[in-house]
């Protein structure tokens, strides 16, 4: 297991559709491992493969957005899709790949998500609130999409010059 740096916009790679994965092998469990060592690491509640620069449709979550412990493993969702959502709420959204951001975005304020775990299983997961918007935001990440794009114009600007450094100025 290994603590991989995260990839930042305006990283091209983020902008791309993650692939599907076609078969959980030694390579998609070291990935994962990875993935869950990255994400504790950056104090996230979630990771996308692709913001550790991998392009495959997989994502983690901290098991506590969950209603699980900190000692329960973290949620493994292996080409995850969306099959019911209800109602709607806006929040602040941060995230790994845009440091220091926080943009009010809308999403479902119920999602259940269909994927396959590690051990090759299909399993649903229902969640509300934190956790319906994590499943939401991460599956922005596997499509190509990021939370900057649901803003636009002058607000878009400002949030952006958070991600620069004083030299950038």
């Amino acid at each position: 297991m290994a603590i991989l740096p995260i990839v930042i916009y305006p990283d091209p790679r983020l902008e791309q559709v993650s692939e599907e994965v076609t078969e959980i092998n030694d390579e998609i469990r070291a990935l994962v491992a990875d993935m869950v060592e990255t994400c504790y690491a950056a104090d996230g509640v979630g990771l996308a493969a692709v913001q550790i620069g991998a392009l495959k449709r997989i994502f983690v979550l901290d098991p506590t957005f969950a209603g699980g412990s900190k000692t329960d493993p973290a949620l493994v969702f292996i080409n995850p899709k969306i099959e019911a959502t209800e109602g709607k709420i806006k929040e602040e959204e941060g995230c790994l790949s845009l440091p220091g951001v926080f943009i009010p975005v809308e999403r479902f304020a119920k999602t259940r998500v269909s994927a396959t775990n590690l051990a090759g299983e299909r399993f649903e997961l229902e969640g509300t609130g934190l956790l319906s918007r994590a499943f939401q935001h991460e599956l922005d990440h596997l499509d190509g999409h990021l939370t900057i794009e649901k803003i636009g114009g002058i607000r878009r600007k400002l949030a952006l010059r958070k991600l620069r450094t004083p030299e950038e100025e």
